[in-house]
């Protein structure tokens, strides 16, 4: 076999450039812990149980837009019945404390980058802000 040399150096070049990041990641002590985002007040329930919002928030969310902007259904019921408005902004930011206390911390660390902010601010926390200052 002539080629031996270069299959073999190949090879050893793909499985560097392949463990790459697993070694990166251990270099910089990646933190395994999931992060705590700020939960709701008590007596607040959200649309889904916590370990199913956690798995399907990005789904409901889409499912919301497309109701509200093609169907004008703007509300909804919350895991215990209660009416709820179809909001990122208004019904779930503002009883998770707001983007940056929710959203970032976990979008962040796992290194995902959402859309939403490409159009929509962060109105929930400016409101629950100033709601609260009263």
């Amino acid at each position: 076999m002539y080629d031996a040399g270069k299959i073999l150096a190949g090879l050893a070049i793909f499985v560097v450039l392949v463990a790459t990041p697993f070694w990166w990641n251990a270099a910089r002590g990646a933190d395994t812990a999931p992060p705590r985002i700020e939960k709701p007040p008590a007596g607040t329930s959200c649309v889904l149980p916590p370990d199913q919002m956690r798995h399907e928030h990005m789904r409901l969310l889409i499912e919301w837009r497309e109701e509200v902007v093609r169907q004008d259904l703007r509300t909804t019921r919350d895991a215990a019945g209660r009416p709820l408005r179809k909001s990122l902004s208004e019904s779930c930011l503002a009883c998770h404390g707001g983007r940056e206390k929710s959203c970032d911390r976990c979008h962040d660390w796992l290194d995902v980058r959402v859309y939403c902010w490409d159009c929509h601010s962060d109105m929930g926390a400016r409101r629950a802000a100033v709601a609260g200052g009263r």
